[in-house]
């Protein structure tokens, strides 16, 4: 049986080349957000898809080109799209996360997000984001270089996205809004897909495998997107090892391994150099969660499996296994991993690490608590209901209008503050002892910046709750990180050891479990950017703030008005 992913593999290459050929540098795309009944674990549910696709369709540009996508929502459900990793410069406007830079697209109205690619190329993607709707409305962004540019490692025979998701038997919106009322954790993903495929390890799932057939002694690029609502993975392939070139479309220092580990919102790109003489025709891929804190999680296991095209039949001689996936506590795997990524930092691709730092901020990042509701029964820590902050506030979510409209317009009264605090109002021991009163302070609060300013952010984890590794993903910028450690950061010691020659440019950071991650960029991208864990779940519960970046004084320098058929809440 064909595998069922085939038809988004075959139109991944279509889009490739007609994404090499002599055409215009604007590249335009139709997205109709529809439903459409899926079966996945032996059930049939009606999800939101674009297109009618699971996942959804590629978006393929060039360096240097416009994209324009115009989206028009047919389903019940509001919705708005993230472009995620483009730096949207002076296109802030169709950045897509709902009540920040835009209000969602209602039923039956449309809304044609406008950008161009600007210094970038590699692997990105794009998700719904409002609620849980990312649950299925995900797919690849890619980005090939200039015409006529090569990569900086080996042309690869094949390009093959690989993106993970989870899939819920239930509805996703069901699951988020049940957990809300209740202030407890939501309900755990029923599996992890790869391609949207469970794979053999589900039930009734055998043929609903993702199979990727490869032919000896050639080279694929494996372009790997994290998907996944609320889960870190760890993957790997049976006997085979991979070249990591690439990290959220930047490329990298090459490095070897047999394990990736990829946080919700990281994309990885790797060489899988297949073998010239393989023992057997088929390997087993697979992939598992990595989880540190408290509560449930999805531990369940993905496989998909390596297919070798050979001349003549060849029968296994190695039982097809599952390759051993490290536990799924193993942060010293992660932090082993993590520490491998180092920017090119060459004279073609330079690591522009700012040198000096006009602001510094230590942001703790992590879980906390909420009163319960009076005459309320709450599920969350003693009673309480679940809240997530970052140095202790839990952002509230403009219901109305979106921050970057009263940004603009100069109506920022009573939508929003500018005093989100630069350190933590009451330090205490992050790691350690977590403190007697766990409760968050709420509000909508946000940093103000001035065009050009160079930004240093520590980004400490707390053991409130449990301590939890975090992606956080910073919207409309790349930033260098240039400092990971475990513990409490220390203001004394660890800068002296920053990485200012070539540390990892990314927008998708975990932050370590138990530790910190230090950032730095330029604000030099006028508007307001989100900031945000990128466990769907943190989401909900407050782990986000806003940037906003002022105007430089040159025209260049300014974002643009708004677009004519910008939503209106």
């Amino acid at each position: 049986m064909a595998s069922p992913i085939a038809p988004f593999l075959f139109s991944l290459f279509i889009f490739m080349h007609l994404g090499s050929s002599v055409e215009g540098r604007t590249r335009h795309y139709t997205f109709n957000v529809q439903l459409q009944n899926v079966t996945r674990l032996c059930k049939t549910k009606n999800i939101l898809t674009v297109n009618g696709k699971f996942p959804g369709p590629p978006v393929v540009a060039r360096e240097g080109d416009r994209v324009v996508i115009n989206v028009t929502n047919h389903v019940s459900n509001n919705v708005s799209f993230h472009w995620h990793g483009i730096r949207q410069l002076l296109s802030g406007w169709a950045d897509g996360p709902a009540y920040v830079t835009q209000c969602p697209v209602q039923t039956g109205q449309s809304y044609a997000y406008n950008f161009s690619i600007t210094g970038q190329r590699g692997t990105l993607w794009w998700h719904a984001h409002i609620s849980w709707l990312r649950a299925t409305l995900y797919g690849p962004l890619i980005i090939l270089p200039f015409k006529n540019t090569s990569y900086p490692f080996p042309k690869p025979y094949k390009e093959v996205p690989i993106i993970f998701g989870e899939w819920f038997n239930a509805d996703t919106e069901a699951v988020i809004s049940q957990a809300l009322k209740t202030g407890g954790g939501p309900n755990v993903s029923d599996a992890y897909t790869i391609n949207g495929l469970p794979g053999p390890l589900y039930n009734c799932s055998a043929n609903e495998t993702f199979k990727l057939r490869v032919r000896p002694g050639k080279t694929y690029l494996l372009r790997m997107i994290n998907a996944a609502l609320n889960d870190e993975l760890f993957f790997k392939i049976s006997n085979h090892t991979f070249t990591v070139v690439e990290a959220d479309a930047v490329y990298v220092k090459p490095f070897e391994t047999d394990v990736v580990v990829i946080a919700p919102g990281q994309t990885t790109n790797v060489l899988l150099k297949t073998k010239a003489n393989p023992a057997a025709t088929t390997f087993f891929m697979a992939a598992s969660p990595y989880f540190t804190g408290q509560g449930t999680f999805d531990n369940t296991t993905v496989a998909g499996i390596l297919q070798y095209k050979l001349p003549h039949k060849t029968a296994n001689v190695i039982p097809l296994q599952i390759p051993p996936l490290p536990p799924f506590n193993a942060t010293s795997v992660v932090a082993n991993f993590s520490s491998k990524f180092r920017s090119l930092a060459s004279a073609q691709f330079p690591a522009n690490v700012p040198q000096t730092v006009d602001r510094k901020f230590l942001f703790t990042v992590g879980l906390g608590s909420n009163p319960c509701p009076k005459n309320q029964t709450c599920q969350g820590p003693n009673g309480s209901m679940f809240a997530a902050s970052m140095n202790n506030v839990s952002f509230t979510n403009p219901t109305t209008v979106a921050l970057l409209q009263t940004y603009f317009s100069g109506r920022s009264n009573s939508v929003y503050t500018t005093d989100f605090p630069a350190s933590p109002l009451m330090p205490f021991n992050y790691t350690g002892m977590p403190p007697n009163n766990t409760k968050a302070g709420n509000g909508t609060k946000v940093v103000v910046l001035p065009f050009n300013t160079t930004v240093e952010v520590v980004m400490q984890d707390t053991s409130i709750l449990g301590a939890e590794s975090h992606p956080l993903h910073l919207h409309g910028y790349n930033f260098f990180v240039v400092g990971q450690g475990f513990g409490n950061f220390d203001h004394r010691k660890d800068p002296p050891k920053f990485n200012l020659l070539d540390p990892v440019e990314r927008n998708t950071i975990g932050v370590p479990s138990g530790g910190w991650a230090a950032i730095r960029f330029r604000a030099d991208n006028p508007g307001v950017w989100f900031m945000h864990c990128h466990f769907e779940v943190h989401l909900s519960w407050g782990l986000k703030m806003a940037w906003i970046v002022l105007d430089g004084e040159l025209p260049g320098q300014k974002l643009p008005p708004p677009p004519p058929d910008l939503p209106n809440c």
